[in-house]
C-alpha cells in the first residue's frame, strides 16, 4: 500500500519509513525542509513538502495515499498548548480527507495520567473527560469514527536509541545546565520505554492489520524507575545524583516538573498479543549507558 507519512523525517518517523520500505510498501513522507527532503529520498520514499500547520499539505498527501500514519508534532515546549492545538486541527484535516473510505489513520498519543500510580495502564484504559494535559491527539482520533474514518492509536512511551530517549532528553539538557541529576523523592515512579526500531516496527504491523478504534501501546518495558535512570544518566555524564524533595522538583526541572515524579508505567500485552509484536532492541538503561558522545 501507499502510506502517508507525518513526521517522516523525525526520530521515529525515519525509521518507520524504512520498516515500510523494506516490507514492500510505497512511502509518500511529509518534509518541511530540503534536508529533510533529501533524507527522505534517500530512504526511497516520495516527498510530499509542507508542515503540520499546512493544512492544505497533509489534505492533499492523505487523499494521494491508501493509510496515514501521524507521527509529527511541534515539539516547542515553550508553547505547548499552541503545538497541541497545531496537532488537533492536523487530525481533524487528515480524518475529514479520509471520512468515508476504508482507508486507516493511525494518530500518535502518549501514555501519562491514564492509570493511577502502583498500576499498570492498559489499552483498557480510556483518556478521562478531565484530563488535565492539552494534547487531545487520542481524543480526537477517536472522535472521527461515527465520521466513518477507520482510526486507531498509537501511545507511545519514552522511545529511545542511543541518542534520543523521548522526555529523558531534555531532562538529560537540565542536568548538564544544573551540573548535576536528581530525581524526586525516592525515584520510585516508573517510565515506560521501547527502543526506536521496535517501534517503528509495531507502527507497520499496525498500518497493516488497520483495525478501527483500536488502542495499541508500544511499549518494550513496562516502568522503568527514575531512580535508576538518574544514576545512569550520572554514571554516563560523571554527574552527581541525588534525591530532592516535591517542593524543589519546579525550581529544579522547571517546565518539566510536571512529568519528574509521574509514574506512568503501562502494559503492552493486549498489542503483542494482536500484532503479534515482540520487542528485541536494547533497554532504556543499556541505550542511556551508552548515551552518544556528541551529546557530552
Amino acid at each position: 500500500m501507499r502510506v502517508f507519512v507525518t513526521g517522516a523525517t523525525g526520530f521515529i518517523g525515519l525509521p518507520t519509513v524504512r520498516e515500510l520500505i523494506a516490507a514492500g510498501h510505497d512511502v509518500l513522507g511529509l518534509a518541511r525542509s530540503e534536508e529533510g527532503a533529501h533524507a527522505l529520498a534517500a530512504a526511497g520514499a516520495e516527498i510530499q513538502r509542507g508542515t503540520l500547520a499546512d493544512l492544505d499539505s497533509l489534505r492533499t498527501g492523505a487523499e494521494a495515499s491508501d493509510a496515514v500514519i501521524h507521527l509529527a508534532f511541534v515539539h516547542d515546549w515553550s508553547n505547548f498548548a499552541a503545538s497541541c492545538e497545531t496537532d488537533r486541527r492536523a487530525i481533524e484535516a487528515l480524518g475529514a480527507t479520509l471520512a468515508g473510505s476504508a482507508r486507516p489513520l493511525i494518530v500518535t498519543g502518549g501514555l501519562a495520567g491514564l492509570a493511577e500510580p502502583g498500576r499498570a495502564a492498559t489499552e483498557y484504559d480510556q483518556i478521562p473527560p478531565d484530563f488535565p494535559f492539552p494534547r487531545v491527539s487520542e481524543q480526537t482520533a477517536l472522535a472521527l469514527l461515527p465520521r466513518g474514518v477507520r482510526a486507531s492509536v498509537m501511545r507511545l512511551p519514552q522511545v529511545h536509541d542511543t541518542a534520543k530517549q523521548g522526555l529523558i532528553t531534555p531532562l538529560i539538557a537540565i542536568f548538564r545546565e544544573k551540573g548535576a541529576c536528581a530525581y524526586v523523592g525516592d525515584g520510585a515512579s516508573h517510565w515506560p520505554a521501547a527502543h526506536v526500531g521496535d517501534v517503528a516496527r509495531l507502527y507497520r504491523l499496525a498500518i497493516e492489520k488497520a483495525e478501527s478504534g483500536a488502542i495499541y501501546h508500544a511499549v518494550a518495558e513496562e516502568g522503568v524507575t527514575m531512580r535508576d535512570i538518574v544514576h545512569a544518566i550520572g554514571r554516563r555524564l560523571d554527574l552527581p545524583v541525588r534525591s530532592i524533595a516535591p517542593d524543589e522538583a519546579q525550581a529544579f526541572f522547571g517546565r518539566f516538573a510536571m512529568f519528574a515524579a509521574l509514574d506512568m508505567r503501562a502494559s503492552s500485552v493486549r498489542t503483542r498479543r494482536r500484532l503479534e509484536w515482540e520487542p528485541t532492541g536494547p533497554g532504556l538503561i543499556a541505550d542511556l549507558e551508552q548515551l552518544q558522545v556528541a551529546q557530552d
